[in-house]
Formats: C-alpha cells, sequence, structure tokens
C-alpha cells in the first residue's frame, strides 16, 4: 500500500471520530436537559398578588363658575348687539376680579318660535353667551351677586376643587396608604398559612385618580336676586390610589 493511501485512510478514520464524538456530546446534552429539566429553564418561584387601596380625603378652596348671558328679541341682530353689549361689561368685571381661566364656554344664536293651533310662528331669537372662571371659594358668592348686577343673567353651573398643590399632597399620601394596605392584606394571608414573605418580586402602582367634583346647579337669577349676597360654601374632594404588590414566600 502507497504512503499515500494510508495517509488518506488516516485522514477518514480521523473524521470519522470527531463525527462520533459531536454526536455523543449532542446526545448527552439532550439526556441531562430530560433527565433534569431545571437546567432548561428557570426554577419557579412561588408569589402571592395583592391590591391595596388607599384613599386622602382633601377640603376644596377653589370654585369653577359657569355663567352668562341670554337675551330674547325681535331680530338677531338686535339679541345679538345686546348680548355683545352685557357680554363685554361681565368680561371687564371678571378681569377686575382676577378670575383664574377665564374662558368663554359657549354661544348660541337661534330664532324662537311660537307653537299655537299646530302651526309655527317665529317670534324672535334667543341668544346666549356663557364663560367659565376660577376663584377663591371665600370670594364668589359675592362676585356672584356683582355679575347679576353687571348683566349676568343666567349662572348654570358651581363646582368645588381642590388646589393642585393639595391634590398633588393627597396624591402621595393615598399611594402611601395603599401600599401599606397591601402589605398588611399579604401579612394576613401569609400568617394564616403559616408561610414566611422572602422579597418583593414586583410593584405595580396605578396612578391616584381624583374623581371630578359634583356640580352644583344654580337657578337663573334675576336682578333682583342681587340684592341678597350668595352664601358659596365648598366641601371636600377624595383622591383614590392603589398599588399592586407580588411578593415572594
Amino acid at each position: 500500500m502507497s504512503k499515500s493511501l494510508k495517509q488518506s485512510k488516516i485522514s477518514q478514520f480521523a473524521l470519522s471520530c470527531q463525527g462520533l464524538a459531536r454526536s455523543l456530546a449532542v446526545c448527552s446534552f439532550l439526556s441531562l436537559t430530560l433527565i433534569n429539566p431545571a437546567m432548561a429553564e428557570e426554577k419557579l418561584v412561588p408569589t402571592l398578588t395583592v391590591t391595596g387601596n388607599g384613599s386622602e380625603n382633601i377640603a376644596t378652596t377653589l370654585t369653577q363658575v359657569k355663567l352668562g348671558v341670554e337675551i330674547q328679541g325681535k331680530t338677531a341682530m338686535e339679541v345679538q348687539q345686546e348680548i355683545a353689549k352685557r357680554t363685554s361689561a361681565l368680561v371687564d368685571l371678571l378681569r377686575s376680579k382676577d378670575v383664574q381661566e377665564l374662558q368663554t364656554a359657549g354661544v348660541s344664536l337661534e330664532p324662537n318660535y311660537d307653537y299655537t293651533n299646530n302651526q309655527r310662528n317665529l317670534v324672535g331669537y334667543i341668544g346666549t353667551n356663557t364663560v367659565s372662571f376660577r376663584l377663591q371659594t371665600e370670594q364668589v358668592g359675592t362676585l356672584l351677586d356683582e355679575t347679576v348686577k353687571a348683566g349676568a343673567s343666567r349662572i348654570d353651573e358651581v363646582s368645588f376643587i381642590a388646589s393642585p398643590e393639595a391634590i398633588a399632597e393627597a396624591q402621595k399620601e393615598a399611594l402611601r396608604k395603599a401600599t401599606i394596605d397591601a402589605q398588611a392584606m399579604a401579612n394576613v394571608v401569609l400568617k394564616t398559612l403559616n408561610l414566611a414573605s422572602k422579597e418583593i418580586v414586583s410593584v405595580q402602582v396605578n396612578q391616584a385618580s381624583v374623581p371630578p367634583p359634583n356640580p352644583l346647579r344654580v337657578q337663573q337669577l334675576s336682578k333682583a336676586d342681587a340684592e341678597v349676597n350668595t352664601p358659596i360654601i365648598g366641601g371636600k374632594q377624595t383622591v383614590q390610589a392603589s398599588v399592586t404588590l407580588q411578593i415572594s414566600y
């Protein structure tokens, strides 16, 4: 047998041995994986998930008001001119009182019909212009009386709200209470089952929410009503929060 032929057979034998070694290694790995699944995936840790709730009541110190002018007249031009005149005087008064967030809330002009004997007859027009603003609650009563004297003929809505600073602090306190509530519930459950908590695996914070205050509906006022000081008394708002904890044991 020639030397080159011997070398060729030796090389083929070496390659066969290498292939056999790779196959044995793969088989060994698969066998270990089947025998011990923990090597393929992380061991599951038992956990308890609880959600706690917290709330904080705060006094309302600001009042949101929506009021305006309503005019009836024979022609659209007549109505529109009178609305513009009274609204201008009303806005000047509000600006002089340094109210916050003064803005137009609505403008309308529509025909006014009389329905007699099943017939619709145009008798004129009705126009409204409403504005909204925010002011310290203790100042609102006196200002409402002044707006009526200035030309306001309707007060549509009065709502009580807390200041942004008070709401921000209340949100923090509500979250703190929610966290304590969640921890307390977890402790009760684990103690009842004779288990001990190890560590907090995850925390989910639900943003503390402030429900909108219920608006106080105010009937339409006349100038005669402005002779009596209107008492305005605020209420409270409740800030709510929830926190979810996942605790291993």
